[in-house]
């Protein structure tokens, strides 16, 4: 283990003692100041991003991880305006839930208290430095960051920012530490710092989260990855089920919840792909199933399924379509390929609604709606740390509460000896 890693592991950790114990209304007045901070500092941002755009077209990034990557004076403002959201979120820390008193007369219950030290490792992906430094905060945590070599520029320049804020708020500067060094190892060594990181969140692809979940010793929330399905029943309104499942794949292809597989049964499969397709033909390339290659000849790309189509979560301009028999036809699918992010199904039958909810592992599931609503800021919670997809802990969009943990309390009546 490198002196430096263990260093920040220390400072990450006595700083999380002081979060622990301070003042809602200190956190908040940090958050203010990042937000500010934020806004005062966006010429110096956007130039730090456009080094790390730069360099990712020079490395042959896709338009989706650029995306992904960009930074601009509305997406900018739009993160300070998330920080700003979560100042007027209730403070979790401190509150009390599950309370009784117990027949000897105890009262006790359950008192949220802070993870302590959160390690949170991601990629393309600048706007997660400042959700996670937000998020932290206000839930009393520290956090140790390692954002990918694609963002270096603009993380570096946020996290001086968040520091400077934190300074003026006369809170640790270690509250939020941000790891410099490209070196992978350095990852594997984050993974082993259990003496002082009490979580591990990784934020990114598929390859991420295996790396992390084999590697750790320290608990792991998986997530962020999943194929994403929309199931168009025979009974739903198709015209309906043509703007969600548009909305789902081309509002922003390039998010983890954006659509990647549809399933369409075979009742209405004549009817509505081709109503689809004339939405869709020419922003988006298709990949069909055997049975609806001729629904969807008059898209401009389109191509045969190939093994592992289904199996991937495209974060582009693509969609896979495949035709099935029924609910059940499509939730087996479902299990076979990874539905574990964000699930919808079409429908006007109730009882195939509620299979579907019951059945589908998703994290989040939409009765007649977009996937695009799994968001932390669509929920209501503020900016979100991380969607998770596994099934301790947390799952979905991870807010405030999800970012704490709880203590019994006990207490019994004083009673002064004669």
């Amino acid at each position: 283990m490198t002196t430096e890693l263990t260093s920040m592991g220390i400072a990450a950790k006595d700083a999380a003692f002081e979060l622990a114990t301070a003042t809602t209304a200190t956190k908040n007045l940090a958050l203010t100041l990042i937000a500010d901070e934020l806004e005062a500092n966006a010429e110096s941002i956007l130039a730090a991003n456009a080094k790390d755009i730069e360099a990712g077209r020079s490395a042959g990034l896709t338009d989706a991880l650029l995306d992904r990557l960009l930074l601009n004076p509305q997406r900018l403002h739009g993160i300070a305006n998330d920080v700003r959201n979560v100042i007027s979120l209730p403070d979790p820390v401190g509150s009390e839930f599950d309370s009784k008193v117990l027949e000897n007369g105890m009262a006790l219950c359950k008192r949220r208290v802070p993870l302590g030290v959160v390690g949170v490792i991601y990629e393309a992906r600048p706007n997660v430095t400042i959700d996670i430094a937000a998020l932290c905060l206000k839930t009393g945590n520290a956090s140790i960051l390692r954002g990918g070599k694609e963002t270096f520029h603009s993380n570096m320049e946020l996290v001086k920012v968040i520091q400077v804020a934190l300074s003026k708020a006369k809170l640790p500067a270690a509250s939020v530490q941000y790891i410099e060094k490209p070196d992978r190892e350095l990852v594997s060594q984050l993974l082993k710092l259990d003496d002082y990181v009490d979580m591990i969140i990784p934020r990114g692809g598929a390859g991420l989260h295996k790396m992390c979940k084999e590697n750790s010793t320290i608990p792991v929330i998986i997530g962020g990855f999943g194929i994403s399905h929309v199931f168009v029943d025979e009974s739903a309104d198709l015209a309906r089920s043509v703007d969600v499942v548009v909305n789902s794949k081309v509002q922003r292809p390039s998010a983890c919840n954006a659509l990647d597989t549809l399933l369409v049964h075979k009742n209405i499969a004549e009817s509505f792909i081709p109503q689809l397709i004339e939405k869709i033909k020419n922003d988006v390339a298709i990949v069909a199933c055997p049975e609806s290659l001729a629904l969807t000849a008059k898209a401009s790309d389109v191509r045969a399924v190939a093994e592992g189509d289904f199996d991937t979560e495209w974060l582009s301009f693509t969609l896979g379509i495949r035709i099935v028999d029924s609910v059940e036809h499509a939730i087996e699918h479902m299990r076979v390929h990874n539905a574990s992010h964000s699930d919808a199904i079409m429908t006007n039958n109730l009882h195939n609604a509620e299979r579907f909810i019951n059945s589908v592992g998703s994290a989040a599931v939409y009765v007649n709606a977009s996937t695009r609503f799994t968001d932390g800021a669509q929920f209501g919670l503020g900016a979100e740390v991380a969607v998770s997809t596994q099934k301790l802990h947390a799952r979905g969009p991870m807010g405030l509460e999800e970012l704490t943990s709880y203590k019994w309390v006990g207490k019994a009546d004083y009673l002064p000896r004669p």
